[in-house]
């Protein structure tokens, strides 16, 4: 339920109003839009039938959340969220990219993509040190020696790095160097997890899971901020379909849908959406033009000698290539209108 106050309510009356939640044994929680305040309510909302909610001082009605996400939800917070990482905006008005191999390899290879993809212009480096795995057998990665050359890079470039944490244990030790924390899809239901990033104090990239419905991965995101964190960045990279040619299907349909259903700012991942490098670009643009916030994509100095991801990575120049475009394309959809054909 979300209790949405009139324009003229007065502090007093919003503190009223929290009272008669708390009291019934609620959470409530304040937004600020531009027009007026809103109170959300968490929790059993039975509990509140003995309380005439719609007649306390300041209220001008109340309204019941249909979703069994509430804080992830658009009827709970109808402005669109922007997630503040260090000071890099996802959800503002220019869309972010995090690029960088998928795995740390060593500290040579790690500081030549920072450089690479920071000349082209991303905000973020992305790498994995905790690498999970299908093959038991598979380069499972450096662990915290690649969180502290990803701290390294960090220093050494200005970008935010972003990084997957796979464990509960191992969410202190990558909070301590990380600026935001990755839930892979392979742990998008991984609630335990969840819980407890939900308490670390760092944004989170929630990545979609593998055959995860968007009311899913929303609920996914629910327990995330149930837990205390509002710092929520949902990412789609491809569902597991009955297509073999790519490596997953990349669902931008869900970039539209997660718009309409939810405030949380929402990326693409097309490298791991398509499995093939050669397909990132047109998938790239295609995710900027259906609204994203922004991109993620794995670029390696050298993809043919890449201990993970290979045929999905980029080579510099076709990095360089793809922001190119990006700019050029993000340019062309602030314009107002197009400008009419002269005949």
């Amino acid at each position: 339920m979300v209790i949405i106050m009139n324009p003229d309510a007065t502090a007093e009356h919003i503190k009223g109003v929290i009272e008669a939640i708390t009291n019934a044994g609620l959470e409530a929680k304040v937004m600020e839009g531009s027009q007026q305040k809103i109170v959300g309510v968490i929790g059993d909302k039975t509990k509140l039938a003995s309380v005439p909610v719609d007649a306390l001082p300041g209220v001008e009605k109340s309204v019941a959340i249909s979703k069994s996400y509430k804080l992830a939800s658009r009827e709970f917070h109808p402005q669109s969220s922007v997630i503040d990482v260090a000071g890099v905006k996802i959800g503002g008005d220019a869309p972010v990219i995090m690029a960088g191999p998928c795995a740390v390899e060593s500290k040579e290879q790690l500081f030549e993509a920072a450089d690479i993809v920071k000349a082209a212009g991303a905000q973020f480096l992305r790498g994995g040190a905790y690498k999970p795995r299908t093959s038991p057998y598979s380069f499972q990665g450096l662990e915290e020696e690649g969180l502290k050359y990803l701290a390294e890079a960090r220093e050494r470039t200005g970008l935010r790095i972003v990084t997957e944490v796979t464990t509960v244990e191992a969410i202190g030790r990558v909070a301590a160097y990380a600026d935001m924390l990755q839930v892979g899809a392979r742990n998008m239901q991984n609630f335990g997890l969840l819980k407890e990033v939900g308490k670390c104090g760092k944004p989170v990239l929630l990545k979609r899971g593998l055959a995860a419905t968007i009311d899913e991965w929303l609920n996914a995101a629910e327990y995330i901020m149930n837990a205390g964190n509002p710092d929520v960045v949902l990412c789609e990279r491809g569902i597991r379909t009955y297509e073999t040619y790519t490596r997953n299907t990349l669902d931008l349909s869900a970039v539209a849908a997660v718009k309409h259903l939810s405030h949380l700012p929402i990326i693409v991942d097309p490298s791991h959406g398509t499995g093939k490098w050669r397909m990132v670009k047109p998938m790239a643009f295609a995710a900027i033009a259906a609204g994203a916030d922004g991109l993620m994509m794995e670029v390696h100095p050298n993809p043919a000698k890449a201990l993970s991801d290979g045929p999905q990575s980029l080579t510099p120049e076709h990095y360089q290539e793809i922001m190119d475009g990006i700019r050029k394309l993000s340019r062309f959809m602030k314009q107002e209108r197009i400008q009419p054909m002269e005949v």
